[in-house]
Parts: C-alpha cells; sequence; structure tokens
C-alpha cells in the first residue's frame, strides 16, 4: 500500500477512466486509486471493477444513488481515513486536473496540511473555457476573500490534497455542502482553525469528453454558504486559532 490516495468520484466516465487509471499508475511516485461511483448508467461503475481486477494500486467504492460531489468525497475520505493513508486527494476524472502535477502537491504537503491547485496563482491557467465560466469562477473566489477572508486565489478549486491529520480534524458528517461550495467549506474549516494551507499553481483544462455537472443550483448553494462560514467563525476575516506546528 502506498502513502498516497488519489479519489476520483465518477457518475458517467467511461470514456475518460481508463486512460486517467492509466495515467495515475504510471506516475513516477506511488500512488492508489479509489475510485467514487455513483451508480453511472453509462457502466463507468463495471469498468472500475475490471480495473481494480488488475490492478491491486486500484480500489472500487459503489454508492447506490447520485447524492453530489461533496457526499462522493465525504464517503471517500472516511474509507481513506480507515485505511491509514496519509495524502488524501481529491481529483476530477476528465483530465481537466493534470495527474503529473501530483508530485508539486507532495513536495508542498510536506509542510502544509492542505494544498490547494490554483488556477490563478500568479496569472491565469485555464486551457479551453468560454469567458463567462472564467469570469464566474474567479468572481466567486474574490466574493469568497471578501465575505470569509481567506487569502486564497482559487477556494472552488477540485484538485486538493489533505494530509491525513487535517482530514481526521474536521467532524466530516458536519459538513453541509454539496456542490462546488463543498471545497469553499472544507478549506475555511481547516484555515479558520489554524493549519497550515498553501497554493501551487496548476493548468486547468475544460473536458473533451462527457459534460459538465454544473447547475444553478450549485452557485446559489455558494452564494449563501460563505455567509454561514463567516457567521461561523464569529464574525472574523481571519483565522480564529494561531498556525498549527
Amino acid at each position: 500500500m502506498n502513502q498516497t490516495i488519489i479519489i476520483v468520484p465518477t457518475y458517467n466516465e467511461r470514456e475518460n477512466l481508463p486512460r486517467m487509471a492509466e495515467k495515475l499508475l504510471s506516475l513516477p511516485v506511488g500512488v492508489d486509486v479509489l475510485v467514487v461511483d455513483d451508480n453511472s448508467p453509462d457502466g463507468t461503475g463495471k469498468i472500475a471493477d475490471e480495473l481494480a481486477a488488475k490492478h491491486p494500486q486500484i480500489h472500487v467504492l459503489h454508492r447506490t444513488n447520485k447524492e453530489g460531489l461533496g457526499r462522493a468525497y465525504i464517503a471517500g475520505f472516511k474509507w481513506a481515513l480507515e485505511k491509514k493513508y496519509e495524502f488524501i486527494f481529491e481529483m476530477d476524472c476528465d483530465f481537466s486536473h493534470d495527474p503529473a502535477e501530483i508530485p508539486a502537491f507532495l513536495k508542498a504537503a510536506e509542510k502544509a496540511d492542505l494544498v490547494l491547485g490554483s488556477r490563478y496563482s500568479g496569472g491565469v491557467r485555464v486551457v479551453n473555457w468560454p469567458l463567462k465560466r472564467l469570469v464566474l469562477s474567479r468572481s466567486a473566489g474574490i466574493y469568497v476573500w471578501l465575505v470569509t477572508g481567506m487569502p486564497f486565489t482559487d477556494p472552488t478549486g477540485g484538485y486538493k490534497c489533505f494530509r491525513r491529520r487535517a482530514l481526521e480534524f474536521i467532524q466530516l458528517d458536519e459538513v453541509r455542502a454539496n456542490g462546488y461550495s463543498f471545497q469553499i467549506e472544507m478549506t475555511n474549516r481547516l484555515w479558520r482553525d489554524g493549519f497550515r494551507v498553501t497554493e501551487v499553481p496548476i493548468t486547468f483544462a475544460d473536458r473533451t469528453h462527457g459534460q459538465s455537472k454544473m447547475a444553478g443550483s450549485i452557485i446559489n448553494e455558494a452564494f449563501w454558504l460563505v455567509w454561514r462560514l463567516w457567521v461561523q467563525n464569529g464574525f472574523r476575516r481571519w483565522p480564529r486559532r494561531k498556525l498549527r506546528e
């Protein structure tokens, strides 16, 4: 068993999953992979089982219903913590997140509890996104900063690496957000309690196969979430605890 687990949630990703598994298993660092499939009607779960039968580094967690990104990750986090992994990644299956950047995350994680992959640190590195989507993403990051005070350029991004102790601190069953706001809530819970959070620059490419899961309800959830996080932090725009060693 490797120290690092890459959690890959899937829903109708049969075209992407075999290629993603190949890329992950060929990295210069050893990683295990956990596919969390929400009963994909296109047979992604069956493909995941076939990959797991061939590769001992690949594991599959089947869920009976499509309950959202956040719930899929929570299930994956619990599984990874039970198996005693030290470095636990979130990563999309659609190649918008480049597997080749995983070593950079692990290097940064040597001195951090949470490493965020940022599309906007030191400039904009987004490929093939329509301008409307780019403006929405950047505006969301600024909005999160204005309300919560979190000093990160890309708080809604979904490419992340957690240290084990950080995830163990979070009461996972109390995390309420489920869409892209899930990313904001997880980061905020650690930042406000003094965990070490850093960013590494990534290049984000829009998916070429399958369909995006963005919806209006996801945007609405994120809009109201940041105010709740601000209240939870005692109306502060800074961490309520000193930086942890």
